[in-house]
């Protein structure tokens, strides 16, 4: 009995030294596993940035013209779809990395003033007509939207500037302006192209979720297509997505 008691104590004893000698093993491990998962969770901006990440959702703006077009409104929604391309670019406080992105937006409205009586000239001859014409529906596709990620510190918070060209095709010829006598072809063009700008940034909700604010400056012009090009010169338009980001393992 006595020599099973001396030897349970002895199989405690090595059994407690083997588990001590483990343990710190299998925290080093542990620690050098929690880094890498720590990277993803508390520095999304660093693994997109790093890994070279896709990014997709749906996105919204909405705005308002400026100068004689302060009374036209605008509101569109749709789907956009951009790439990381190159690594890091290091260059002052220029610093940063290119993305490639396009857009469409199978939803385009523009609230413009309802018809009213304006005098018109044409050929020297003046006349009075209406103008104006309510909501306008249409679509826009934004194939080029080129963007720089700037680099920043934060790792969660990520600023950006783009420009970018739109295609815009409406169902009634927009802008509204009554630019020929009734019954004379031409006027403005259901075609209008669309160039514009801004800045914005994503916030990161989670390694690959992020909220997206921007503000773009837009220009509407239809490059002389219809008789006349009146455009909407300048418009702010407030841009919101929600961006879901993939990226190879």
């Amino acid at each position: 009995m006595r020599r099973s008691a001396k030897f349970f104590l002895l199989f405690l004893l090595v059994g407690s030294m083997f588990a001590s000698a483990q343990t710190p093993s299998k925290a080093a491990a542990n620690s050098k596993a929690t880094p890498s998962s720590n990277h993803v969770i508390d520095n999304p901006v660093a693994n997109v940035v790093n890994r070279g990440a896709w990014e997709y959702g749906p996105v919204v703006n909405w705005g308002s013209g400026v100068a004689n077009r302060s009374d036209y409104k605008f509101f569109w929604a749709g789907f956009q779809l951009g790439k990381r391309l190159t690594p890091m670019i290091n260059a002052g406080i220029f610093s940063g990395q290119f993305e490639l992105a396009g857009s469409i937006n199978p939803l385009w409205l523009g609230f413009t003033p309802p018809p009213h009586q304006k005098t018109f000239y044409y050929n020297g001859q003046g006349y009075v007509a209406p103008e104006g014409g309510g909501t306008f529906h249409g679509v826009m596709l934004k194939p080029v939207i080129m963007r720089w990620n700037f680099k920043t510190r934060r790792h969660r918070f990520e600023p950006w500037f783009q420009a970018a060209g739109g295609l815009l095709y409406t169902t009634h010829k927009y802008p509204p302006d009554q630019l020929v006598p009734q019954g004379t072809p031409g006027g403005t063009s259901v075609w209008n192209f669309m160039p514009q700008g801004g800045i914005g940034f994503h916030y990161f909700l989670s390694p690959r979720r992020s909220v997206d604010l921007g503000v773009n400056a837009v220009h509407i012009s239809s490059a002389s297509l219809g008789d006349k090009n009146p455009g909407v010169n300048a418009s702010i338009q407030i841009e919101v997505g929600y961006t879901f980001w993939r990226w190879k393992k």
